[in-house]
């Protein structure tokens, strides 16, 4: 099964659990950033490609993606996302991905 299949299945589950559902929740950010921490250039280019709705979802945990890849390259593609998607109100949360970077 390939990245956009996989992020299918965990994001509509993640979608499907309510606010009090810490365990659900906390499992399914897990496994988004397992998957998208795997390999950065299959990471950025299903970023590039999924859903508006689908990367709302993801920016929960964009500085966790960004802790553990370390990759300028994947900022710079989140902030062009930034920019085509302004609703999704992400800014906050690159920022934050981008302070997660040793040397950003």
């Amino acid at each position: 099964m390939d990245i956009a299949n996989k992020m299918g299945v965990i994001l509509n589950e993640r979608k499907k659990l309510n606010l009090n559902d810490d365990y659900g929740i906390q499992k399914s950010w897990n496994e988004i950033i397992e998957l998208l921490s795997e390999n950065e250039e299959n990471t950025i280019r299903y970023l590039e490609n999924c859903s508006k709705e689908d990367l709302y979802w993801i920016s929960e945990v964009f500085e966790d993606i960004a802790e553990i890849i370390q990759s300028k390259e994947l900022i710079k593609r989140l902030r062009e996302l930034d920019r085509k998607f302004p609703e999704l109100e992400m800014t906050k949360d690159i920022d934050i991905a981008e302070s997660y970077m040793k040397n950003s």
